[in-house]
C-alpha cells in the first residue's frame, strides 16, 4: 500500500500553526505535502471550516493530526472522505455531544488553569504558565516565544459541543500521549486512547512534543501515513 502524501496540522488553545515548526520541514523534505491550518479559535465551526478549507486544496487522501483543542476539531472535520487517518497530539477526541469541559472535568484539575486569563471574554495562557505548566520541557527561550505569538480562545469554546458522528469510529487513529502534561490530564489521554482504539505512543513530555520531542511525533505521523488507508 501506497503511503498517505497529505498531512494537514491542527493546533489548540494558546499556539497558532507555528507549533508544528519542527516536524513540518522535515516531512518537507521527505516529500509529503503539509499544510499547518490556522485556527481562528473562535468557534468550533470556524476551526472545522478552516480545516476543510485545507482539505479542499490537496489531491487525494490525508491524514489529519491535531494537537489539544485541534483533536476536538479533527474528529468532526475527519469525516470528509479525503481523510484516511487521525493522530492525536495531547489532543481531546469527544464523541457526538461531549464539550471539552464534560471530558476534562472528570479528572484533576491541570496546573494550567492557575495561570488562565480573561479578558473580554477570550482566554489568555501568562508567561509564566506557558514557561511552567504548557511548555515546561522546553528552553526559556522557545516557551517566551509560544507566549508571545499565542492565539487566544473564547472561553464559551471548552464548552461547545460535538456534534457530528465522530470519525475515529470508522477511521484509524493514532495517540500520543504526553506523560508529564501539566494542561491536559495524562490520565484523560490513556483513557481516549484506549476509546477511541487507537494505535498509542506514550512519551514523558510537557503538553507540546511535537517541539520538545519532534523526532518521536514524527515517527508516529509517517507510520500512521504508511498504515493509513480507506
Amino acid at each position: 500500500m501506497s503511503r498517505i502524501k497529505n498531512i494537514i496540522l491542527v493546533h489548540g488553545f494558546w499556539v497558532n500553526g507555528s507549533c508544528y515548526s519542527k516536524i513540518t520541514p522535515p516531512l518537507l523534505a521527505e516529500g509529503y505535502e503539509v499544510i499547518a491550518v490556522q485556527n481562528p479559535l473562535t468557534s468550533l465551526a470556524d476551526d472545522v471550516a478552516a480545516t476543510k478549507r485545507a482539505l479542499a486544496r490537496v489531491e487525494g487522501n490525508c491524514l489529519l493530526v491535531g494537537h489539544s483543542w485541534g483533536g476536538f476539531v479533527i474528529t468532526e472535520a475527519g469525516n470528509d472522505e479525503k481523510v484516511a487517518g487521525l493522530v492525536y497530539i495531547a489532543a481531546v477526541a469527544p464523541d457526538r455531544d461531549e464539550s471539552m469541559i464534560d471530558l476534562l472535568t472528570q479528572y484533576t484539575a491541570p496546573p494550567v488553569l492557575q495561570y488562565v486569563e480573561e479578558q473580554d471574554g477570550f482566554l489568555w495562557l501568562s508567561k509564566e504558565g506557558m514557561q511552567k505548566s504548557f511548555a515546561g520541557d522546553l528552553p526559556a527561550e522557545e516557551a517566551a516565544l509560544l507566549y508571545a505569538t499565542q492565539t487566544a480562545a473564547p472561553a464559551s469554546l471548552s464548552q461547545t459541543k460535538a456534534t457530528s458522528q465522530p470519525a475515529w469510529k470508522n477511521k484509524p487513529s493514532w495517540y500520543i500521549v504526553a506523560n508529564s502534561d501539566q494542561s491536559v490530564s495524562p490520565h484523560y489521554q490513556h483513557d481516549a486512547a484506549k476509546r477511541i482504539g487507537a494505535t498509542t505512543t506514550v512519551l514523558e513530555s510537557s503538553h507540546v512534543p511535537m517541539l520538545s520531542q519532534p523526532g518521536e511525533v514524527l515517527a508516529v505521523i509517517k507510520d500512521a501515513t504508511a498504515m493509513s488507508h480507506l
